[in-house]
């Protein structure tokens, strides 16, 4: 949630810089409410002035020689009058504090500086390419074909036991996705020094409203009925809400640990998709339960910038040590996501389809999700606690990294090659035989 003060005293300033995201800031709106609700307040402040200031009037009554029982009345009905008032206004003042939160909580971070302007992905900014594309002898087939001639992925038992956009996997390539989530956790956890944890897959409505998803990404959940109960959309969601509503205390060490806080979770996924229908629809590119491996860090506000570099570059290793080949974009503006103020994304290369596809974003938040989450730091010399920043990305989407292999390291004879990096994890086996 972006600070009120910023609204208040550059309304012109956040409106170009929210046009950026395509978002409309409504000023008028805005000061409307702010105005009304500072109205609000300042009117009930004197009320309970008043109110404070009558219940010592028993007193002064008395001496004025009014008797006791009738300075008491006098008094009382003073009292119950004001707080008739005071009881209408502080209701209405709590409908203008909601109507002033509606308003701020569809309200998207402000992009950084250097994003560049844009509508779409057609207009992200590449940064890097890593590797080259192989080269193939033989004609190139996708991961669903790939998959489909020995029935290593199972699309069609999947519709019949949930619906569409779910898979089964079997055999080789059922123990590839397990052997890449050990992979992953491992680099993130010896090599780049996140602690792994364990989260809950069901959240409630404050998790995903500290993070952004609600209240403008309701459709895009899975709601359990019956309850205010969720399935997660990432791990992002669990793993910031750690330290909702907690201070951390710059003195010394947290009772996470040392910051920058950095954390590793690997969980399944669940997304309704919406507004997507008719877009990736065949094979595991988009689906409704996916698996990921995801980093979260807390940072003071002077490590942001360097902290989404050093995620994103974490990001990166794990393509780098699979040797597939991938680019990195920075978004535009347009397609910058709702919480970020600044996003790279990594665009695995497909063969099948000539082109990079995403496979991990890796975003900096500023202060805005911990403004929600009220997640906070102290300083020794700091007379409140302050907003820490926070980030997240995929190290990596585990689903996409299996297809991408498939299909980078598919071979004549049917087979495909494991990447050397993979190898320990699958007891030292070379290649995966998927032809029928």
């Amino acid at each position: 949630m972006l600070d009120i003060q910023l609204l208040r005293n550059h309304p012109e300033d956040t409106q170009r810089a929210l046009a950026k995201k395509k978002f409309d800031l409504n000023i008028d709106e805005f000061q409307t409410l702010d105005s009304a609700r500072r109205d609000a307040e300042t009117q009930v402040q004197q009320l309970q002035a008043q109110r404070n200031k009558v219940s010592k009037e028993v007193g002064q009554l008395i001496k004025q020689g009014v008797p006791v029982d009738e300075a008491k009345q006098q008094v009382q009905k003073t009292l119950e009058d004001v707080d008739t008032q005071l009881e209408a206004l502080t209701q209405a003042a709590r409908v203008t504090d909601k109507a002033l939160d509606d308003f701020l909580a569809v309200i998207p971070n402000v992009p950084a500086d250097e994003v560049p302007e844009g509508n779409d992905e057609a207009d992200n900014l590449e940064v890097l390419t890593w590797g080259e594309p192989k080269s193939f002898d033989a004609p190139v087939k996708d991961h669903v074909d790939l998959g489909e001639q020995s029935n290593a992925l199972d699309f069609n038992t999947a519709a019949k036991i949930t619906g569409s956009r779910f898979v089964v996997m079997r055999g080789g390539l059922a123990k590839m996705n397990r052997a890449l989530i050990q992979f992953m956790l491992d680099q993130h956890t010896q090599v780049n020094g996140y602690e792994e944890v364990y989260v809950p897959y069901i959240v409630n409505k404050d998790s995903l409203f500290g993070t952004g998803q609600l209240p403008k990404f309701e459709d895009d959940s899975f709601k359990l009925e019956n309850t205010e109960y969720y399935l997660i959309p990432t791990a992002e969601v669990p793993v910031t809400n750690l330290l909702r509503d907690v201070i951390v205390e710059q003195s010394g060490s947290t009772d996470f640990g040392d910051m920058p806080l950095k954390f590793v979770a690997h969980t399944p996924c669940f997304r309704s998709e919406a507004g997507s229908y008719g877009r990736d629809t065949r094979g595991m590119i988009r689906q409704h339960q996916f698996e990921k491996v995801e980093l979260v860090q807390f940072v003071y506000p002077e490590q942001g910038e360097a902290a989404l570099e050093e995620l994103t570059q974490h990001a990166e290793g794990i393509l780098q040590q699979l040797e597939l080949p991938y680019r990195k974009v920075l978004l535009c503006g347009g397609d910058l996501g709702f919480s970020s103020r600044k996003t790279y994304d990594l665009e695995v290369w497909l063969p099948s389809q000539n082109t990079y596809r995403e496979i991990s974003s890796c975003s900096y938040f500023d202060n805005y999700q911990a403004r929600r989450l009220s997640a906070k730091y102290r300083s020794a010399d700091a007379k409140k606690p302050q907003l820490l920043h926070t980030l997240n990305g995929s190290g990596l989407a585990v689903g996409r990294c299996l297809l991408a292999i498939m299909e980078n390291y598919q071979q004549a004879d049917g087979s495909i090659r494991i990447p050397d990096a993979l190898q320990p994890y699958m007891n030292q086996q070379t290649a995966i035989m998927l032809d029928s």
